[in-house]
């Protein structure tokens, strides 16, 4: 069924502070005002480094505040924009989406952007468990980006299969007005996420005294609330010369390229993006098993390495394995004929039109 041309498609942001969920979701609202739809962002804080990349078509409703509360009050009201699908952008937001739901007939589509499992440890766990469960209810389909993260969601949720969809998210593009990255003159590891609990950069750095090349240095590209404790470990370890924390960056893909390897040591995960960016680069990834999508995009050996989350040792095997002289570099990949934009788009078509129907 072709889509409609004047598709309303309402969602949420808290901030703009440069988390993948919200970068992503700014891709795609990019995508589909570019062919023709409207797109209304319930907002909080948009003041962050990615305002840059907020399109301009792209219409605001202002929350009373930033706060998860000031959001979900705000998603109370929604009905008041009449739009014909709600997005729910990642994991973090479903409780919006859950308060959108007595405001609005509109379907709700929500995006898997976290894994689901093995996260939380008892009691949480069982509250979480319980939540997922619920989800179902009130979401009437859901998007994971890989077969994996759908399988999982069949799992801990019990979201049945023909309410579930592939769909990967857009992929990042070279942006020729992004200020440049200052990066080391030398070979360096390249962490790219936002310095937060979850992403364990603590382990990249504890891993950076134990290299077998000790002229290697670390960029970790990101801002967040970690950075004081991630400096201090630097400087505990004696190795504050060597990690450099310049911040967000408008434009992670040439560092990627330059980049001897990039690493992602988190604890939990999606289908982090910068895995698959930095393999089309043609630079070789190291990851923790943070999420069950992890395999599906380091599927060779040859692209990459796979670590435990809590193994220390294998780490430091994995980078040097990489950082060796004899390393063989993946072969760049060309963008491939998929859409993810028009696919959103053809879903959002199909389920406004059962509405109606």
């Amino acid at each position: 069924m072709p889509t409609p041309t004047a598709l309303h498609i309402a969602s949420f942001v808290q901030t703009l502070a440069g988390g993948g969920v919200e970068r992503a979701l700014l891709r795609m609202a990019d995508g589909w005002t570019a062919r023709g739809h409207r797109v209304t962002l319930i907002a909080g804080d948009l003041t962050g480094p990615l305002r840059p990349e907020l399109p301009e078509k792209v219409e605001i409703v202002a929350a009373r505040g930033a706060g998860y509360r000031d959001l979900i009050r705000a998603a109370r009201g929604i009905d008041a924009l009449r739009a014909d699908i709600v997005f729910c952008p990642g994991n973090h937001y479903t409780a919006i989406a859950l308060a959108s739901r007595s405001g609005t007939r509109a379907p709700i589509v929500s995006k898997l952007s976290n894994a689901l499992s093995g996260i939380h440890r008892p009691p949480i766990a069982w509250g979480n468990a319980a939540w997922l469960w619920l989800q179902p209810r009130f979401i009437d389909h859901l998007v994971a980006m890989t077969p994996a993260m759908a399988a999982e969601a069949q799992r801990a949720m019990r979201m049945p299969a023909n309410r579930i969809s592939v769909i990967a998210n857009p992929p990042a593009r070279a942006r020729g007005d992004a200020k440049p990255v200052p990066l080391p003159a030398g070979r360096f590891v390249l962490g790219v996420g936002r310095l937060a609990p979850q992403k364990r950069w603590d382990r990249l750095i504890a891993a950076l005294p134990r290299l077998a090349d000790q002229d290697v240095a670390l960029v970790i590209l990101g801002e967040g609330p970690m950075r004081v404790a991630l400096s201090e470990q630097a400087a505990r370890l004696g190795v504050a010369h060597r990690v450099h924390l310049p911040g967000h960056a408008a434009d992670p893909l040439p560092a990627m390229a330059r980049a001897a390897v990039v690493a992602l040591t988190s604890e939990h995960e999606g289908v982090p993006g910068v895995l698959r960016e930095a393999i089309a680069q043609g630079t070789p990834v190291v990851s923790t098993d943070s999420s069950v999508a992890i395999p599906e995009l380091i599927t060779s050996p040859t692209l990459g390495t796979i670590v435990a989350r809590d193994d220390e040792a294998a780490l430091v095997v994995a980078l040097d394995a990489w950082l060796s002289p004899l390393a063989i570099r993946p072969t760049p990949s060309a963008a491939g004929d998929d859409d993810p934009v028009g696919d959103y788009l053809a879903l959002f078509g199909r389920l406004t039109a059962a509405r109606r129907a």
